[in-house]
C-alpha cells in the first residue's frame, strides 16, 4: 500500500520545507502540479469555480511557455501559481548548479516566490540554495492520481480519508492524471465543504 501522508520524521528532518499549513482555521489547501495543460486545466478551473474554491498551481515553466493563455486563465480565476522547475527536473539526479539555474530561470514565466520540487525530490544543498529565494512547499496528502495502478475509488479515498485542518493536498492537472484526478477532486470538494472547510490558496 502506498503512503498517502508524510511520515513525521521526514517533516522533522526537513523543517525548513512547508509540509502543512497551520491548524485552527478549518482550511484545506488544494495544489495542482505539472500544468498548465490546455485540455485539463480549464476543466479544473471550472470545477473549482463551481465550489467557490481557491487553489495553488505549481506550473512547469516549459508548459507556461507553450500554453500562456491557459496560464493566464489560472491567474484570472484568482488562483496562486508556483514554480515547478522549467522541465520537471528530478533533484536527486541533477547537480546543484543545473537544478538552481533551471528553477531560477523559470521566473521569467512564473513570477512567484513559491516552489515545489518535482517528484518531491530535492537535496539538502538544493534546499539551502533555493530557500533564500523561494518558499519550498511539499505536501501532507498525496492523491496518487497519476498512478496507473491506483483506481478512482482508491484515489478518492486517499484524499477524503485525510481531510485534516491545514492539509496540503496534491493533485495533477495533466493528461496522465485526469481520469483519477477529476472524480477525486470533486469528491474532495463535496466532502470538505460538507465538513465545514474552505479551500484556500497557500498565501491566504
Amino acid at each position: 500500500m502506498k503512503p498517502t501522508t508524510i511520515p513525521a520524521f521526514l517533516r522533522m528532518f526537513y523543517p525548513s520545507l512547508l509540509w502543512q499549513m497551520p491548524e485552527g482555521n478549518k482550511r484545506l489547501y488544494l495544489t495542482f502540479d505539472d500544468g498548465p495543460n490546455p485540455e485539463v486545466t480549464p476543466v479544473v478551473l471550472d470545477l473549482l469555480k463551481s465550489y467557490s474554491a481557491h487553489a495553488t498551481f505549481f506550473c512547469v515553466g516549459d508548459n507556461v511557455r507553450k500554453y500562456p493563455e491557459t496560464y493566464k486563465q489560472v491567474l484570472s480565476h484568482g488562483h496562486l501559481t508556483g514554480n515547478h522547475s522549467y522541465n520537471h527536473l528530478n533533484g536527486w539526479k541533477t547537480s546543484l548548479n543545473t537544478y538552481y539555474e533551471n528553477v531560477v530561470s523559470t521566473k521569467q514565466y512564473i513570477d512567484s516566490e513559491w516552489f515545489r520540487p518535482p517528484y518531491g525530490r530535492i537535496t539538502p544543498s538544493q534546499i539551502q540554495a533555493l530557500k533564500k529565494e523561494f518558499k519550498i512547499v511539499m505536501w501532507s496528502v498525496l492523491s496518487y492520481d497519476f498512478d496507473a495502478e491506483t483506481s478512482q475509488e482508491q484515489c478518492i479515498n486517499n484524499v477524503v480519508s485525510n481531510l485534516n485542518d491545514g492539509a496540503i493536498i496534491v493533485f495533477h492537472d495533466s493528461r496522465k492524471a485526469v481520469k483519477n484526478m477529476l472524480p477525486a477532486l470533486e469528491a474532495t470538494l463535496k466532502e470538505g465543504i460538507a465538513r465545514g472547510f474552505s479551500f484556500e490558496r497557500l498565501d491566504k
